[in-house]
């Protein structure tokens, strides 16, 4: 992890690999194939996050295979992978939007059920203080800039509304936890 707690884009995809996992065991080819879609379809190709290796999980004791062999060998997520997945589901998100943090929190929702409802809870408030901080960045940016291009703006006022509207769902959901 980063030295603020948050996850690097390896340890973004670590948690991708060994949620789907928690889910159940699969196929290497499978898990492999999954990650890949889930991770590009969020955040775009990165090597950066696509080069954690299913090997190095295997290593590491997280996961381990039960049976198959090679890319068709099924695996399972180990005692030491589920306490690992949890600490990396867990983890701070950076409050500056960028596509790392994008597939942070959409691994968040996608897994929250494996938190219970006061974990769930913090996850939400990490959530919410990210946007608000995000919002007062921009509503800064706006007054420092308010003589500036209308359309400078007009894109900061667009921003500005779509963070608030995310604010107000991230509430809601909150609420209904």
């Amino acid at each position: 992890m980063y030295a603020d707690n948050t996850l690097t884009p390896k340890e973004a995809t670590r948690l991708c690999a060994l949620g789907m996992l928690a889910d159940g065991p699969m196929a290497y080819a499978e898990l492999a194939a999954g990650v890949r879609h889930f991770v590009t379809h969020v955040m775009g190709p990165s090597l950066d996050v696509l080069g954690t290796s299913v090997e190095l999980l295997k290593h590491e004791g997280l996961v381990k295979a039960i049976s198959g062999e090679k890319d068709k060998a099924i695996l399972q997520i180990t005692p030491d992978g589920l306490s690992e997945f949890k600490t990396l589901l867990t983890a701070r998100i950076k409050t500056a939007e960028n596509d790392l943090n994008k597939l942070v929190i959409a691994l968040k929702f996608r897994f929250m059920d494996y938190l219970d409802t006061a974990e769930r809870i913090q996850q939400l408030n990490l959530l919410s203080d990210a946007v608000e901080n995000e919002l007062a960045r921009l509503e800064d940016l706006r007054a420092h800039h308010s003589e500036d291009s209308v359309h400078l703006i007009e894109w900061l006022d667009r921003e500005i509304e779509d963070l608030e509207r995310r604010l107000d769902w991230l509430k809601d959901k909150r609420a209904r936890v």
